[in-house]
């Protein structure tokens, strides 16, 4: 639209959309607003108003802020009043809007849609609309003009502007059909009030015919309505009774919601007013009223952030990992920082923490929550494969529940949790959509102030939510989501650390769980060392949990045989001599040692090498052996090895080669073979690349290693050892073996 003021048409309950030839009736338009219409070449206004007032009375105030643009290309006068013939044109918005005389005229700019929908998707939707309505006016006296008619619409919007104001809609419900920029929603928003049209018509022609003895149910479904009626005189007459509207008013009134918020919940509880107890809607409208009126939408007086008390909670709940704490206390530092300076209590990047199982990642994330003293809430997303369950399900689809996020953030019962988002290395994308792309904004500090639940469709503040992720490794992750994370890698614990947390935390756990005590059995700090060494393999503790709760329950079966054999019926009779879990006894309870980590070879021949790998369970020892036969200069790979390692193999192969090329060895009439035992476990990695030239240069020269030495490091072709990962867990296989 151009910068100079054009006429306003109103009019009152009336859908008006672009794009639609209306036949429109008008009281008392003016010959000043028809000489106008003819100056401006019929170009006008149509907007839609509040209040059915009479034209005289109506003032800026009354007139919605959302209209169409319309070329007037007839005015009629007739004994029913005026009819003014008009095609409308784009949605505009009201920028200025004064009354000028009699009429109104003003600016306005013009409006986007979004066309959400394919084209072939609104001609099954109109299809499906011309279909029921159809259907309908064949149960109609007079319907078969309406069938002829509705053979004409050709869109949807001439289908909303000309039935929707037959189907009982609201004029706030007609005025949504104008204001929603999405076509699928107004699509979505037609379809509702032609299902509810529906059901009146249905009820209507089955009441008709309630003589009928088989039409008993339709006498229940008109007696039910009754009953509804009866039921909300009665409450009027009981003003102390709350029922679901008083309680929803109530809880919106003291939510605390932002306004733009408040306004679309009170909408959406007008709607509920109007729906019957038993109707198609009641249970869905009551549902997200409740959901979005539990939610909290301000945050509460926060409790002061203590780094000495967050420090002696780490310290308490474990054992070891000093930098992983170190950087959670600088992180909370920086959080206290802001806090004082009166700036966000969280942001800049988002915790991820790296580990094998067992290694107290989640278990951190509680400790932190506690050290802040707020609400803990953990969700798992291993394995989710539906984008719905990060933003939730359309309120248009049967069965419709939010997304994972919000249900934990209503669960907790404030704005501001903690959130450990378990396992987001397992996330899986699939024909559903890609969780992870949905994780984007609500790990970005920088957008997830405005995150939209699909089913909540309100937007809510994420900002002050702590978010903490874990996982197994990153490899998985999908770069742009570990680019909003910082990554703090949880170490596998030593031997040592195994120990301390055995005594100092799994053997009271594994008494309590097993109903033991202190004075039933003891644990010698041999005996934790021997299950440690002999019956686990890992890098965390959940596998030495176990062990310790086996041996606790093998005891617990001792104790009351025990106590029944002193002559006690209930078994509570008090044993006299403590079990004690010593190193020599312990095969009595566990069997014979698990884990073989003395497997280093006493001599290791030419071409046999021992190498040193990192897995996620921990350091462990391999070999790497080697041997040549007559064949065509070809190399042979086995022992279910991965690419990153064929290629190592390949490498050392052709290093050995140019060594050797001077002193006259030939290799065009033989065949290397290089194998890693244990050929069932998956084996991948460049750091085997040492290992296997020295198992090849020891077969070709003869000369064997000594098996007591371990090598691990990427070779070059130029013969250099480059540098390592996995240092710590490496170490402790050599250390073990």
């Amino acid at each position: 639209m151009n910068s100079s003021d054009t006429l306003i048409l109103s009019f009152y309950n009336t859908v008006l959309l672009p794009d639609v030839d209306y036949r429109l009736n008008i009281e008392k338009i003016s010959e000043e607003e028809k000489s106008r219409i003819k100056i401006d070449d019929g170009r006008a206004i149509l907007l839609p108003v509040k209040n059915d007032l009479d034209r005289s009375e109506l003032d800026t105030e009354d007139l919605y802020p959302l209209g169409v643009s319309a070329e007037v290309m007839e005015i009629n006068e007739g004994p029913m009043g005026t009819f003014i013939h008009a095609r409308t044109r784009e949605k505009v918005r009201a920028v200025e809007v004064h009354k000028a005389g009699d009429y109104f005229e003003g600016t306005f700019e013009p409006v986007d849609e979004v066309m959400d929908v394919t084209f072939e998707g609104e001609k099954l939707l109109l299809e499906s609309l011309k279909k029921t309505t159809t259907e309908l006016a064949s149960k109609i006296r007079g319907g078969d003009y309406a069938i002829e008619f509705i053979k004409k619409v050709k869109t949807i919007n001439e289908f909303a502007a000309v039935f929707c104001q037959f189907f009982d809609m609201t004029p706030e419900e007609k005025y949504e059909l104008l204001s929603t920029d999405s076509f699928r929603e107004r699509g979505s928003l037609v379809l509702e009030a032609l299902k509810r049209f529906k059901g009146t018509v249905d009820l209507q022609a089955d009441l008709a015919n309630a003589a009928d003895p088989e039409g008993i149910s339709y006498k229940k479904a008109a007696i039910h309505k009754q009953i509804g009626l009866l039921e909300k005189e009665l409450k009027s007459m009981e003003p102390d009774r709350e029922d679901d509207e008083d309680s929803f008013e109530k809880r919106i009134e003291a939510a605390g919601m932002p306004a733009d918020v408040r306004k679309e919940v009170e909408r959406v509880l007008r709607r509920f007013n109007q729906e019957p107890t038993n109707g198609a809607e009641y249970n869905s409208l009551y549902n997200y009223l409740d959901f979005v009126t539990t939610l909290k939408w301000q945050v509460g007086e926060e409790a002061g952030i203590d780094l000495k008390k967050a420090k002696q909670i780490m310290d308490r709940d474990h054992y070891g990992l000093e930098k992983v704490k170190e950087r959670v206390l600088q992180h909370l530092a920086v959080m206290k920082l802001q806090e004082e300076e009166g700036g966000p209590k969280q942001k800049g990047t988002i915790l991820l923490f790296v580990g094998a199982p067992g290694t107290g990642k989640t278990s951190l994330g509680r400790s932190i929550a506690e050290a802040l003293g707020r609400e803990y809430v953990r969700i798992s997303l291993g394995g989710i494969r539906d984008e719905a369950e990060i933003r939730g399900h359309r309120r248009t689809y049967i069965g419709a529940m939010p997304g994972r996020l919000m249900e934990g953030i209503k669960r907790s019962g404030t704005m501001n949790p903690v959130i450990v988002l378990d396992e987001v290395d397992k996330i899986r994308s699939s024909f559903d959509g890609d969780p992870s792309a949905a994780l984007l904004e609500v790990l970005d500090p920088e957008q997830n102030s405005t995150f939209e639940d699909h089913y909540v469709d309100l937007p809510y503040d994420l900002s002050h939510v702590f978010f903490i992720c874990t996982a197994n490794s990153w490899d998985t992750i999908p770069q742009p989501l570990l680019d909003r994370m910082e990554v703090i890698e949880l170490p596998g614990y030593t031997p040592t650390e195994h120990f301390h947390i055995a005594k100092e935390h799994l053997v009271p756990l594994a008494l309590e769980e097993t109903g033991l005590k202190k004075k039933d059995i003891r644990f010698t700090d041999g005996a934790l060392k021997k299950i440690i060494s002999d019956y686990t393999m890992e890098a965390g503790v959940r596998g030495l949990k176990k062990q310790i709760l086996a041996v606790c329950r093998k005891a617990a079966v001792k104790v009351v045989e025990a106590r029944l054999g002193d002559g006690s019926e209930d078994g509570t009779a008090q044993v006299a001599e403590q079990i004690v879990i010593r190193e020599k006894n312990l095969e009595d309870f566990l069997g014979r040692k698990k884990v073989n980590h003395d497997k280093v070879l006493k001599h290791n021949p030419a071409g046999v090498v021992t190498g040193l790998a990192w897995t996620q369970a921990g350091g462990e020892i391999l070999f790497i052996e080697s041997v040549a036969m007559k064949g065509r200069g070809e190399v042979r790979l086995t022992g279910q090895i991965g690419d990153v390692m064929k290629e190592s193999a390949e490498t050392a192969v052709s290093l050995v080669k140019s060594l050797f090329m001077d002193s006259g060895l030939d290799f065009s009439d033989k065949d290397v073979h290089i194998h890693i035992p244990e050929g069932a476990v998956p084996k991948d990695g460049p750091s085997a690349g040492i290992t296997m030239f020295t198992a090849v240069t020891s077969l070709v020269t003869g000369i064997p290693v000594d098996p007591t030495i371990a090598m691990t490091g990427e070779i070059s072709l130029r013969g250099h050892v480059l540098p390592i990962g996995g240092l710590p867990e490496k170490l402790m296989a050599a250390e073990r073996s």
